[in-house]
């Protein structure tokens, strides 16, 4: 469901794919060809959120962003299930893992991954092309090209699937 709120309207690119059960509310730009999975929510009713082109926001993912404030993420970014984002700034090509917590003011560097289930403290900065886990997070290795491979394949994935869902559609079955 896509809501305007005090006075702003969501704006959702070219063959994005928004699942009639995610709430996606006011102060809300998302980019060309993302997957806005079932269940997530977008609260841009405090502060203004921007999601860069084929970015993943997976099932049960909340974002939002403290009054005033803007919380930027990349391109091709993805969002594991029921992560908490608070963040400033996810860069290109980020994974934020299942069930990750990014807190108010976070800032995540481009290829940066977030394991399943870390924390990254308010205001901590992740360096570009680290991997991170724990709670608080804490770099644990370098970026390999195993990783790229398999993220190249996973955000390909969720672009796929926003183009099939929007060509296909779902049929609702009543009992």
């Amino acid at each position: 469901m896509i809501y305007a709120f005090n006075g702003y309207t969501p704006e959702i690119g070219e063959g994005t794919y928004v699942s009639e059960t995610a709430i996606v509310i006011g102060n809300v730009k998302i980019g060309d060809r993302c997957y806005i999975g079932h269940g997530a929510i977008l609260r841009g009713d405090y502060g203004r959120i921007e999601i860069g082109s084929e970015t993943a926001v997976e099932e049960g993912v909340i974002i939002h962003v403290a009054p005033d404030l803007i919380s930027r993420v990349g391109n091709q970014v993805t969002f594991g299930h029921g992560a908490i984002v608070h963040s400033e700034v996810i860069g290109d090509w980020a994974v934020i893992g299942m069930g990750a917590v990014v807190s108010i003011g976070a800032r995540i560097g481009i290829g940066a991954i977030v394991a399943e289930g870390a924390v990254v403290k308010m205001n901590q900065i992740i360096p570009d092309k680290v991997m991170v886990a724990g709670n608080p997070a804490r770099t644990i290795r370098e970026i390999k090209e195993k990783d790229l491979k398999l993220w190249t394949w996973g955000k390909q994935l969720y672009v796929d699937l926003a183009e099939k869902y929007l060509r296909v559609g779902m049929q609702r079955i009543h009992n």
